[in-house]
């Protein structure tokens, strides 16, 4: 590399590897058991929010909504014989204690009710869809086919827009709660898990300036910032681990990549040094040396003076003269 003269900042170099955002990853399981009826994407599918990805045939969940809507049923019926009850009480037709006895019962049928609803919630189900399933009840009478108002097809819905990265679904497989049949994962931000030396803890902080390198793209930096840092030294590699979040809007870095990252501390930089790549110093009978070009087959061997090592770069003293390759 060329020897160069200008400002250096305090860096280190550390080894780290590119991991999923954990912010802006989903696993999708079913919620019942059940079987696969239809599958609706595909590993690299790009997915939207709340677009389905597949679709289980569940007896349970068919019986869930039957007892949702006989719970409703009581509780509609009660809610009658309640209010009735009410206006005894004010025309002193029914004693208090026979009061107080309709009125537990239907707090207890509102709660089997409002339990009932929160389970179809738990399965994915809106507000709106629970209020299109209490519809299809009311409509059973005219309808030709009576078992078709509680569907046993639950759609599992992804909850983040991103990128089907894993797929475990096969049509007609039976399904437990659980276990995970997609996953999706928005690759356009990645987290970079860097593994920083106990010596540099010192120089460390949130605010510490961070960018990823990879050998597969050289001379290019990726923009991040750090998320997270542990509050334990690994015991045996003595390195503590940074969380940094990176830019991936180009999709160039990718999930398990080995990469580097640049940490730029705050406080102590050099001002018009010369330095040149650490790996250029070589070490020749005890004695610290460059090679500098003289012609493009010919190198001198250059006794160096070196100054203290900033990152990739170590700063010469002594020997070299700007410009120099």
């Amino acid at each position: 590399g060329e020897v160069r003269r200008g400002e250096l900042t305090d860096v280190s170099l550390v080894p780290g590897v590119m991991a999923l955002n954990g912010n802006r990853t989903a696993h999708v399981s079913s919620y019942v058991h059940g079987r696969i009826a239809a599958i609706a994407a595909d590993l690299g599918n790009r997915i939207r929010k709340g677009q389905p990805l597949l679709t289980v045939n569940s007896p349970e969940y068919a019986q869930a909504q039957a007892e949702f809507l006989e719970a409703r049923t009581r509780f509609n019926l009660g809610q009658s014989e309640f209010r009735r009850a009410e206006a005894l009480r004010q025309a002193k037709a029914i004693e208090e204690k026979e009061y107080l006895r309709r009125q537990a019962e239907q707090e207890k049928l509102a709660a089997e009710y409002g339990a009932l609803g929160s389970k179809l919630h738990s399965y994915g189900l809106t507000h709106e869809e629970i209020d299109r399933l209490i519809e299809r009840c009311r409509l059973v009478e005219t309808q030709e086919y009576k078992c078709e108002v509680a569907d046993p097809n639950l759609a599992l819905l992804s909850p983040i827009a991103g990128t089907v990265i894993f797929r475990e679904a096969i049509l007609g497989a039976p399904v437990e709660p659980n276990t995970v049949l997609f996953t999706v994962s928005d690759l356009g931000t990645l987290w970079a898990l860097l593994d920083v030396p106990e010596k540099d803890i010192p120089r460390l902080g949130m605010d510490s300036r961070v960018s990823i390198r990879s050998t597969l793209f050289p001379g290019r930096e990726f923009p991040a910032r750090i998320g997270a840092i542990s509050q334990t030294v690994d015991d045996k590699l003595r390195t503590l681990r940074v969380r940094a979040e990176v830019d991936n809007s180009q999709g160039l870095l990718k999930p398990n990549m080995y990469v580097q990252g640049v940490l730029e501390h705050a406080g102590k930089a050099w001002t018009g040094v010369l330095s040149v790549p650490e790996e250029a110093v070589q070490t020749l009978e005890d004695e610290k040396i460059v090679f500098v070009r003289e012609k493009d087959d010919a190198f001198a061997v250059r006794q160096v003076r070196l100054g203290e090592r900033v990152g990739d770069r170590r700063i010469i003293l002594e020997g070299l003269a700007e410009g120099e390759i």
